[in-house]
């Protein structure tokens, strides 16, 4: 039995794997539709979420099987007191793999451990984003041709957004990537990124302030949103929220082939005049979710591959 608990866990062979799988179900979807029958998704989400949980469900309808779970921690037994550890217990007599979200760092490894069937990471804290990691892999993939050989600009919230913590820890294992991290100081992405695995794995990176002097040169740019449910107080949020917001105006200084990518939700780091720009591809992004999501669970259900 294996979870998804962070990108690391699978090999680059099997990412690469599970993206072709993804991709086939793109252009095959009946092919997947029954694969999953009599199978069970249990949703354990302690915060809220919108796309996330929502393309898991998705995932599991379209593969034939069913979905139980819970959206927030106040409808669930955690209201009492109830441990993680406890609950994945439960669940597990009651479903074959679930996926979990938690506030807290680390509490989908503690689920893990605890837990009868396979579970997924679907975020954990300002920590990891797994599974929007391989959604982010697959859009790359599917509208470059190629992951590696690329300048990436993550821009926004960089301590703080998990996503952004797993996309780098994921793409440093392919060749000749880059990154571009732009962020006010007060949102740098954190030292254990810095120190750990940009330096430790020599991955060529500049931190700056200016997103307008950055464009030019990236071949994908990744908006976030800074996060007002990660600060302590409100005029921090007040004073960063709006340190980057990006426009047609700056859509002129990047180039033709480059993409935008955001995993969602935005507040108004992207403006909705970029949405008709073809280059934006923040909503072909969630359709990806779907798919990878659907190659995840039957990947970590062993289910055979329809022919």
């Amino acid at each position: 039995m294996r979870h998804m608990l962070n990108p690391l866990d699978f090999s680059v062979k099997e990412i690469d794997a599970l993206l072709s799988l993804a991709s086939d179900i793109e252009h095959n979807p009946p092919k997947y539709a029954h694969v999953c029958d009599g199978k069970k998704l249990a949703t354990l989400f302690y915060e809220p979420s919108t796309r996330t949980r929502l393309s898991f469900e998705s995932a599991m309808l379209s593969l034939g099987g069913s979905v139980l779970g819970f959206s927030s921690a106040d409808s669930s037994s955690a209201a009492k007191g109830e441990s993680v550890s406890d609950t994945i217990r439960a669940i597990s007599c009651y479903a074959d793999i679930a996926a979990m979200r938690h506030p807290k760092e680390g509490s989908a490894l503690v689920a893990s451990l605890a837990s009868s069937i396979p579970v997924i990471n679907a975020g954990d804290g300002g920590h990891q984003h797994p599974t929007q990691t391989l959604t982010d892999l697959m859009t790359i993939r599917s509208l470059t041709g190629r992951l590696g050989h690329m300048t990436v600009g993550l821009c926004g919230d960089l301590k703080f957004g998990r996503t952004v913590h797993s996309l780098i820890n994921a793409m440093v294992r392919y060749p000749d990537t880059r990154f571009v991290l732009i962020a006010p100081d007060e949102l740098r992405i954190p030292s254990y990124i810095r120190e750990d695995v940009l330096k430790a794995n020599h991955i060529e990176f500049k931190e700056v302030n200016n997103l307008d002097e950055a464009m030019p040169d990236l071949d994908i740019l990744y908006m976030t949103r800074v996060q007002k449910e990660r600060f302590f107080n409100e005029e921090d949020y007040i004073r960063l929220k709006d340190c980057y917001i990006l426009d047609k105006k700056k859509m002129k200084l990047a180039r033709e082939d480059m993409y935008v990518l955001h995993p969602l939700p935005r507040v108004n780091e992207i403006s909705t005049e970029v949405d008709s720009d073809p280059r934006a591809a923040y909503f072909k992004q969630v359709q990806y979710g779907v798919y990878v999501r659907m190659a995840l669970i039957m990947t970590l259900l062993e289910v055979e591959k329809p022919c």
